[in-house]
């Protein structure tokens, strides 16, 4: 049968498509994991002049004032991972939201509520060896057009991501302009997910880049 003219070109073919399959599971990573989405950054990044000198990851509590943020407190770690699912260890997480008013810290929003001046609205951590980021925050709250939301911008030496988180199973997500136009998967990827504990609500979220 070796010798067969009418089984060779047969058996080359599927020699080939079994080399085509070989390739493909080569180039693809043994331990791949969805990339987050990039979402828009928004109007209301505050610029350095208009931040809090305090911009640690304790959103909560800003330096020098008496009380701390009105709002539910809220616990937000994860993990910064390359596309192979590995660690980033020293990148730079920033976030920021509006206040318990709906208000952020930016010259360019002109609410009607008065602003917490005790919620910082913008922090800062850099991951440990694990990729591991920290805050202390508070559970984001809706305002006019939006639904509640979390602004991410994650910078390395060599990458940079911006997107949003969003609440688990808020129905607001779904008339949300922004939210509508992830796929299910990416809208997985960026959901928060709380659960109760005594130092208020806590969830975790990987951050892949």
């Amino acid at each position: 049968m070796a010798n067969d003219p009418q089984q060779t070109p047969r058996r080359r073919f599927l020699g080939y498509l079994s080399g085509l399959v070989g390739i493909g599971l080569m180039a693809r990573p043994a331990h791949a994991v969805t990339p987050t989405p990039p979402q828009t950054e928004g109007p209301f990044y505050p610029t350095r002049p208009m931040r809090f000198d305090d911009v640690d990851n304790d959103l909560v509590r800003v330096a020098g004032a008496v009380r701390e943020a009105g709002g539910q407190i809220l616990r937000l770690t994860g993990r910064v991972l390359d596309r192979n699912g590995k660690p980033v260890p020293g990148a730079r997480v920033e976030i920021w939201q509006c206040d318990v008013n709906g208000r952020y810290m930016h010259t360019a929003d002109r609410g009607g509520r008065p602003r917490d001046m005790a919620f910082q609205g913008f922090g800062h951590d850099i991951t440990d060896d694990e990729g591991r980021y920290r805050f202390r925050t508070i559970a984001p709250v809706p305002y006019p057009g939006r639904t509640p939301h979390v602004h991410v911008k994650i910078l390395t030496n060599r990458r940079e991501l911006t997107t949003q988180l969003y609440i688990a199973g808020d129905p607001r997500n779904l008339r949300d302009g922004i939210f509508r136009r992830l796929s299910a998967a990416e809208r997985q990827a960026v959901e928060m997910r709380f659960r109760e504990t005594d130092e208020g609500l806590r969830t975790e979220v990987d951050l892949v880049i």
